[in-house]
């Protein structure tokens, strides 16, 4: 007998203090008059919002995750396994996953994280359906999408305009019945040094000339071409549909990386595919990076905008860069 993964819950998790775009102009307009304006009018963002200071980026999992177990109708001990993605992770080791693990009390799973940054939700769903399709023994499995990027960004760097907290969750079930059926990836390591924190690793380790020079905070040090996304995600999505036998025209509802609202007007007409058919967050939660695919999945289930059956695409783009799209029937 077939085993497939279906995805049965979703959870989400904002923080509570709202960041809107008039008290990034108080800090930032007499040195960048208008840079507020402009990042507002390219990308829809108009708020974002932050994590009290006592919480860290597994404390955003945990809320997120502890939804999607109770929509899901079972408890934190019957998760076999827990996914994390993120790059605004508690520690560079141990792993986040497991810390969120300990948190909700799934102590019967196995963890681990996955860090190809805002691809990493659509990574981590292929990946634990991959497993459990293929592990007779594993029936709930958790992955999270969570950011808290603004906690390693310097206060006084503008392009702190993109960065709000937040997380997403879903739990995957074992079924005989198709649910997640399909995954496409590419990448591009040339782009790898245009926006990270590249200090603190083994490349350079962390030092005081590395914290005195910024290095340990995240930062954009040269800009993105645009195509990557406006070429690069209908690509994607093409070879996700060649390969698993869909068309275009098939796909019910479809969700992308909620950076620039522009882009996705772009992409979704590339794909003659009608606005309906997609959701955007960005204008009122920000770039929650890691977390924004899960949270604006969650969003859409919580509008009825996805119906059981419909065919849905999640595509996801990270710094480095990485891709990722994953469908599934809903």
């Amino acid at each position: 007998m077939s085993r497939y993964a279906r995805l049965i819950s979703t959870g989400s998790y904002l923080p509570e203090v709202d960041v809107p775009n008039c008290a990034l102009q108080a800090r930032f307009g007499q040195r960048f008059p208008e840079f507020v304006e402009k990042m507002e009018q390219s990308s829809g963002i108009r708020h974002r919002w932050h994590a009290r200071d006592d919480m860290v980026t597994s404390d955003l999992a945990a809320e997120a995750a502890r939804q999607a177990i109770d929509r899901a109708g079972i408890a934190p001990g019957q998760i076999d396994l827990v996914v994390l993605g993120t790059d605004s992770p508690d520690y560079i080791t141990p792993a986040t996953s497991v810390v969120l693990q300990h948190k909700i009390g799934a102590k019967n799973a196995g963890t681990f994280d996955v860090g190809c940054a805002c691809a990493s939700f659509p990574t981590g769903l292929a990946a634990a359906s991959g497993i459990i399709t293929c592990n007779g023994s594993m029936k709930y499995a958790l992955v999270v999408g969570a950011y808290l990027m603004h906690r390693l960004a310097d206060p006084d760097d503008p392009m702190t305009f993109f960065y709000g907290d937040g997380a997403g969750a879903a739990v995957l079930r074992a079924d005989t019945s198709p649910g997640l059926f399909a995954s496409a990836f590419q990448a591009d390591g040339a782009y790898a040094k245009h926006w990270g924190i590249y200090a603190g690793g083994t490349a350079e380790p962390a030092s005081e000339a590395a914290v005195r020079g910024g290095r340990t905070s995240v930062k954009m040090v040269e800009r993105y071409p645009p195509e990557i996304n406006h070429e690069g995600w209908p690509r994607l999505v093409r070879k996700l549909a060649d390969t698993s036998g869909f068309a275009l025209s098939e796909i019910d509802f479809i969700v992308f990386t909620q950076v620039r609202k522009p882009s996705i007007e772009l992409v979704m007409n590339d794909l003659a595919l009608p606005l309906e058919r997609t959701h955007m967050v960005m204008e009122e939660w920000g770039y929650t990076g890691s977390a924004c695919i899960p949270m604006a999945l969650h969003d859409a289930y919580e509008k009825k905008k996805i119906a059981t059956g419909d065919l849905v695409v999640l595509v996801g783009s990270g710094v480095g860069y990485n891709q990722a799209a994953v469908a599934y029937r809903a």
